[in-house]
């Protein structure tokens, strides 16, 4: 992948389940874009992750994506991307960063992450290869702690977001019983929710 000027580029890599998107998420996509000085950032959507599977309903992958797609529309730099969903089964984050390198072996790969997730890396597959092929920008909010478990064998930077308490539990609690979802989650992404009567009382 090549930008205006011919140079290869800054890849930000997000997954998450997105389940729903949020201005959380949003936040965090441009502030890692902006402090890592990435060129695009790929919003990644889980197909099956594997840290909820059987512990609580997911909505079906193709939908989230769409959510995505509508949250992300017009915003320069961040696109919704589809690649675990056409993968299939688990997602598993190795196998994302392996295929996207294979597409654009000579640019440079971010994973962006919260500090939470940071601190859970030991759980993860294929971590110290992961390790190798990837640069981490751990966003974190303000006063938060910072992980203490990478030691030498990650490259990595810390980029500040604004401290959003906004949950996706309590976003599909509030879509189910009919409160406002204004200013929490993309009106685009709203919109889309609304008109496809996603999150019904089927969640309850």
């Amino acid at each position: 992948m090549e930008n205006e000027a011919g140079k290869l580029v800054r890849i930000g890599i997000f997954g998450g389940t997105f389940d729903p998107i949020h201005v959380g998420h949003l936040a965090a996509a441009v502030n890692a874009k902006s402090g890592a000085n990435l060129d695009n950032v790929l919003m990644v959507v889980a197909n099956i992750p594997w840290q909820k599977d059987g512990l609580r309903k997911v909505h079906p992958a193709q939908e989230r994506l769409a959510l995505v797609e509508a949250a992300v529309s017009g915003v320069e730099g961040l696109e919704a991307c589809d690649l675990e969903i056409r993968r299939g089964g688990q997602s598993y984050t190795i196998d994302t960063v392996i295929e996207i390198k294979k597409r654009f072996p000579g640019d440079e790969l971010f994973l962006i992450v919260g500090a939470d997730v940071a601190s859970e890396f030991d759980t993860w597959e294929g971590v110290d290869d992961l390790a190798a092929l990837v640069t981490l920008v751990i966003v974190n909010r303000p006063g938060s702690n910072r992980p203490t478990n990478l030691g030498a064998v990650w490259n990595y930077l810390e980029v500040e977001v604004p401290s959003l308490d906004i949950s996706s539990t309590d976003l599909r609690a509030r879509a189910i019983e009919g409160r406002p979802l204004d200013y929490l989650i993309p009106s685009s992404a709203i919109q889309y929710i609304r008109e496809h009567k996603l999150y019904g009382q089927d969640e309850q």
